[in-house]
């Protein structure tokens, strides 16, 4: 007997969980002998051009609260502004900035920490280059569908003004949730998932 169409029911959805750190950073979550290192771990390596940073920050939920359990992969420009990628720019981009990373936040206190160099300015078609940043790709469990974001530098004000994604952004007193502060250690960088001062979040 053939079921009727309007008696399927759909199937409940299932977020991320512990899986996304089985699967994408085995080592973190205590599983070797799969990757000698987990992939994304090291932006830069000896001999990269640029300055040598360190960002760090945490991802926290709407009442301030740190998630434990979140991912971040990062994706950025050489010092130079070319990507590490097969486009054009391939040969040229520098070899020592993989421009890619995947960072686990800290199961105790949501915090995470990566060193890599600080992006030049990437060109954009309107013709104005885009001010130097880093773009963030954030999971956890709770999230169905990644989170995207930019982080861009509190030192680069004249860039910041210029850049052709910020100044399209409506509400610019949001914008500052994209900047990150420069501190002792480098930058500083915290996502706010909702809440207060939610972090501008892109649907790309």
């Amino acid at each position: 007997m053939v079921q009727r169409l309007d008696d399927l029911k759909e199937t409940s959805s299932q977020t991320a969980g512990p899986y996304v750190h089985i699967g994408l950073t085995p080592n973190f979550a205590g599983i070797s002998g799969v990757y000698a290192e987990d992939l994304g771990k090291r932006v830069i390596e000896d001999g990269v051009k640029g300055e040598r940073i360190v960002v760090s920050g945490k991802v926290m939920d709407g009442t301030g609260t740190p998630l434990k359990d979140a991912l971040i992969e990062i994706w950025q420009a050489d010092a130079d502004g070319l990507y590490n990628s097969p486009s054009e720019t391939r040969g040229r981009a520098d070899p020592k900035c993989s421009g890619w990373g995947r960072i686990p936040v800290d199961m105790a206190d949501g915090s995470f920490s990566f060193e890599t160099i600080k992006p030049g300015r990437v060109p954009h078609p309107t013709g104005k280059d885009q001010a130097p940043h880093i773009t963030f790709w954030i999971v956890a469990r709770g999230i169905n569908i990644g989170l995207q974001t930019r982080m861009y530098f509190s030192d680069e004000e004249a860039a910041n003004k210029e850049d052709p994604i910020l100044s399209r952004i409506e509400h610019q007193n949001r914008v500052p949730t994209l900047i990150a502060e420069q501190d002792r250690a480098g930058y500083r960088f915290d996502i706010r998932i909702q809440g207060h001062k939610e972090t501008i979040f892109f649907d790309i």
